[in-house]
């Protein structure tokens, strides 16, 4: 893991802003998550900035920018996977340590392993050690519950499967299921979408708006500009800093994306297109 080093300088001036979604200065225990003055960086060069930051409950949350925007970074900080130069994430109230068992977590898949050797129901049962602690042995109700989880993404079958045998949509909806295990009330989702088929991308899609349904909260990392209005009713843009956080009806528009994206012609044709398939 990188080692964090003091900042000297800070990022370009002519940035955007941070804006938070809250003027209000008090984090009560119902707001999910609470990220307050974060800073992130690594060999002294910033990449998050001075983030402000309420997520509401019980919304999809997009977050969207360009590459190196410090998305996933966001994600590791709030899962203290990546040490912070400043600032405070609060989980309901209380810093992340103390709310594990609160916080579902899918990580990008590049990012696992998949030649360890253990197969998919395993995989998903992982998801039960914050409820049961990590030295006790996984049970029949935690086996029946990561069954459960497999069925709801559609991978039942596949449970006694290696995971270095799944296709890459299978492997993405074993990490889907281990993270409903939990039974979460908060999710954090990095690129869940990236290199699935269109049937687990509809599983995806499917199962999102089951977990709001029931109250959570889920905070995905997305690229894909033209379905941000059809995924998600809330949205955060960031480049280093948050340019604008919202509903997304009031938040995605043209103005915000080119002053996320810096005006890089290929990805604002795109957003372009996505406005206009939105009516905006």
């Amino acid at each position: 893991m990188n080692r964090i080093a003091t900042l000297q300088t800070p990022p370009d001036p002519a940035a955007p802003p941070s804006r938070s979604s809250s003027t209000s200065p008090a984090h009560p225990a119902d707001v999910p998550l609470a990220i307050d003055d974060l800073t992130v960086a690594y060999h002294r060069k910033p990449v998050l900035w001075d983030i402000d930051l309420d997520i509401p409950e019980g919304k999809l949350v997009g977050i969207v920018g360009p590459n190196g925007a410090g998305k996933s970074t966001l994600i590791k900080a709030c899962l203290d996977l990546v040490p912070k130069a400043s600032g405070r994430v609060l989980v309901y109230g209380k810093p992340y340590r103390r709310q594990r068992a609160l916080v579902g977590y899918v990580p990008q898949r590049e990012s696992v392993d998949w030649d360890f050797p253990v197969n998919a129901l395993d995989v998903v049962a992982m998801g039960t050690y914050g409820q049961l602690g990590w030295f006790k042995p996984v049970g029949r109700k935690q086996k029946d519950a990561a069954r459960e989880a497999l069925d709801r993404v559609g991978i039942a079958h596949l449970a006694d499967r290696q995971i270095s045998q799944l296709s890459g949509g299978q492997q993405q909806r074993v990490f889907l299921a281990r993270a409903l295990a939990q039974d979460a009330a908060l999710y954090f989702m990095d690129e869940p979408f990236a290199a699935v088929d269109a049937a687990t991308e509809r599983a995806i899609v499917t199962l999102l708006h089951e977990l709001k349904q029931q109250g959570k909260t889920c905070l995905v990392v997305h690229h894909d500009l033209a379905t941000v209005s059809q995924y998600f009713d809330w949205l955060v843009l960031l480049n280093m800093r948050v340019v604008e956080a919202g509903p997304t009806e009031r938040v995605f528009t043209s103005e915000n994306l080119k002053a996320t994206y810096g005006g890089r012609l290929s990805l604002l044709e795109e957003a372009g297109q996505a406005l206009s398939q939105a009516g905006r």
